[in-house]
């Protein structure tokens, strides 16, 4: 490492000039990654709801759907409406009440219940099925164009309309997600280090890797949104640690060593072995994510590694360069620590242990209980305002209004299709949607036996509007809802339709939001489990590899988890619904980045037991390691902070809130419970970790 270092020092002006260069393609791939705002489309591929999605779009070429509320129009504006929103581009079809009503067919053949589904009073509705998938960017961009031929007399409701909603107002704030973790992280460092000019050189650095790991996402094709929204601000304020530790290692360096570019090699040799271990964990908890079988977790475990490495690369290759070009100025702007000695701080903790003790027992059960009820929401409609919806303006909420003027008008919260036999009989086919009809919640079935009266063939009807609902062996009946989605009623609707369905047709598929919704809350429900042992494990492992101890992994684990439990419990007694995929996502990133502080401070104790007593070994590992934890904590909560509170998208406001905030609670875990398991467990940790045993039995 030490010929690495003089290595990097040697050649750090040719690197800073190819770190500039790589900027460039960095920059364009971070614009040719595409983003994908559909949440549903990362349910894995092989459940019966994905391949239904799949038959539809093969089959009859539908993707999205979405339904138009008209108000105050008189019918033939609404059928001009209509035939100019199929004209579309990636309109498959637009069906409404004169899809049947101008063909050759006696009115009174016609059902009067298919009037009642299209009309309420002066309010109609129009369905519209698209050749592309829901977040599409086809379909979005065929959401605007639809919006402008609508007027202030239509609404647009949809999965693709929430999308189309949900893409304008991340694009919108983004750019000052990045601004304000930045100068908040700026204003922490200005305070925390012993620099003035050192944070802007820090950011500097950490900039550029940024860049270049989004920029290497282009080889994925795209990424999730919350993956986009957050990986500048999650690698801003993890990774962070690793300029601070180049920063103190150089200027240790430089106190022993007058010659810069001799102390900058050691500092970089230095770095390389502590960033390294601290990166390891980091990278274990987010590649955890990966083992969900809801993939968004690999989207944003792989991204979130991939930020770490380059993080440190970062750190040991451009940030030494900046440093040594700036020596002088920067010497010029070094002050006296604003952190004060916290020996005394250390001392009183450790002489003080019990009652940390009794507060870790006290607060384990409460915390447990929260975490293990931790409640979440799956509705993707509060997504964009959670439960308050006054924060967004009239533009953001274009797809909530719609969505109410739906249910206003018609009744209807979600919408289910029904993919069967096109040969089962109609006979078979008009009793399973009676069936269907009578159960709780459901207000309409809509099928080809739909638009005709009794005993009326489906043959009566064209072929323009048959090739509309029955392709390929398939044929399809839409049931509207009353229920919304994700809701214990819709659920039990769905068993139930999903029940009567395979009565009729044992091959028969049930798809549409709230179906795929329905797994997506099993599949994440094991998803949480499992990742949460996943990065235990992970992490474990590594401490046990590190410390050479059985009980230490144990006491560290437990710590961490201690604060992850109380992080995720908190929202149980303040009654705050966060969204589904934050618990899986914060329990292995606080793990993982945080559990640094633990290590850190247990391996100062393991070196100072050797030489002296438990007490003044904890004492003085904690007050050796204080102060590096409250930096890196604190510059954490600075990033994240500020982003929680600016951001109106519900979910990555709550995110980054409870980072902020695990922070925090990790930092005090650490300085206050682990002392206190050390000096407990002190003879259990002696007997069970190597090297320590015979060298402190006098002590």
């Amino acid at each position: 490492m030490y010929k690495f270092g003089k290595a990097v020092v040697k050649l750090r002006i040719p690197i800073l000039i190819l770190a500039l260069v790589l900027a460039l393609p960095a920059w364009w791939g971070m614009k040719a990654t595409r983003i994908n705002y559909d949440m549903l489309t990362y349910l894995p591929g092989e459940i019966e709801t994905m391949q239904g999605q799949d038959i539809l779009m093969e089959e009859f070429g539908k993707g999205a759907f979405s339904f138009i509320v008209v108000e105050g129009m008189e019918d033939k504006d609404v059928a001009a409406l209509r035939q100019q929103v199929e004209q579309v581009p990636h309109v498959q079809s637009a069906l409404w009440y004169d899809s049947v009503a101008d063909l050759s067919i006696p009115k009174e053949l016609l059902s009067e219940k298919l009037r009642d589904v299209f009309v309420d009073g002066d309010s109609t509705m129009i369905a519209v099925f698209f050749d592309t998938s829901s977040s599409a960017d086809e379909t979005i961009e065929a959401i605007g164009q639809i919006r402008q031929l609508c007027g202030k007399q239509c609404f647009v409701s949809g999965i693709s309309a929430l999308v189309a909603d949900l893409k304008s107002l991340c694009e919108r704030e983004e750019p000052v997600y990045v601004g304000i973790a930045v100068l908040c992280a700026l204003a922490a460092m200005e305070l925390l280090t012993d620099c003035w000019l050192v944070p802007p050189v820090f950011l500097a650095g950490i900039g550029l890797s940024i860049l270049y790991n989004l920029g290497t996402n282009v080889i994925f094709g795209e990424i999730s949104y919350i993956t986009k929204a957050l990986a500048a601000v999650l690698q801003l304020a993890v990774t962070m640690d690793y300029s601070i530790f180049l920063w103190h290692a150089y200027c240790a360096r430089k106190r022993e060593q007058p010659d810069k570019e001799e102390a900058m090699a050691r500092a970089i040799q230095d770095t390389v072995l502590s960033v390294t271990g601290s990166a390891l964990t980091t990278v274990a908890g987010f590649l955890a994510l990966c083992f969900m079988s809801y993939t968004m977790g690999a989207d944003i475990g792989v991204v979130m590694a991939k930020g770490c490495v380059f993080g440190v690369l970062g750190s040991i290759t451009i940030l030494p360069g900046l440093i040594l070009l700036l020596d002088k100025p920067l010497s010029a702007a070094m002050h006296r620590s604003l952190i004060p000695d916290l020996s005394g701080v250390s001392r009183w903790i450790t002489g003080h242990y019990a009652i940390f003790l009794i507060a870790f027992v006290l607060l384990l059960v409460p915390a447990t209980v929260g975490y293990f009820h931790t409640p979440v929401y799956y509705d993707f409609t509060k997504i964009l305002s959670g439960d308050d919806v006054e924060q967004l303006n009239e533009e953001d909420i274009q797809f909530l209004t719609a969505k109410n003027k739906l249910e206003e008008h018609f009744g209807v919260a979600t919408t289910h299709m029904i993919l069967c036999d096109a040969e089962l009989p109609a006979k078979d086919a008009k009793a399973m949607m009676e069936q269907i009809e009578k159960l709780d919640g459901v207000t309409t079935v809509l099928g080809l036996d739909s638009f005709l009266g009794t005993d009326v063939p489906q043959d009566f009807l064209p072929e323009s509007l048959t090739g509309k609902l029955k392709s390929g062996g398939w044929q399809l009946i839409l049931v509207n809802s009353s229920y919304a989605v994700s809701t214990e009623e819709v659920n039990g609707q769905i068993d139930a339709i999903h029940d009567i369905l395979k009565q009729y047709d044992p091959k028969g598929m049930l798809i549409g939001e709230a179906p795929c919704t329905k797994d997506l809350i099993e599949i994440t429900d094991r998803d949480f489990t499992v990742v949460s042992w996943v990065s235990i494990g992970f992490v474990f492992l590594i401490i046990l590899l590190t410390l050479r101890s059985a009980s230490l992994p144990v006491v560290l684990v437990a710590v961490i988890e201690f604060a992850v439990f109380i992080n995720l419990g908190i929202p149980y007694y303040t009654r705050f619904t966060m969204p589904f995929i934050a618990p899986i996502c914060i329990s292995t990133i606080q793990l993982g980045s945080t559990v640094d502080y633990a290590i850190l401070t247990t391996t100062r104790y393991k070196e100072l037991r050797l030489l002296c007593g438990k007490q003044e070994a904890v004492s003085r590992a904690l007050g050796y390691a204080m102060p590096s934890v409250l930096v890196s904590a604190l510059s954490f909560f600075a990033a994240t902070f500020g982003v929680g509170l600016y951001s109106d998208v519900d979910l990555i406001s709550s995110m980054c809130n409870l980072l902020a905030r695990g922070a925090l609670v990790s930092m005090c875990s650490v300085l206050l419970v682990l002392p206190a398991l050390l000096m407990l467990l002190d003879g259990v940790i002696r007997s069970t970790s190597l090297g320590m045993k015979k060298q402190t039995q006098s002590l």
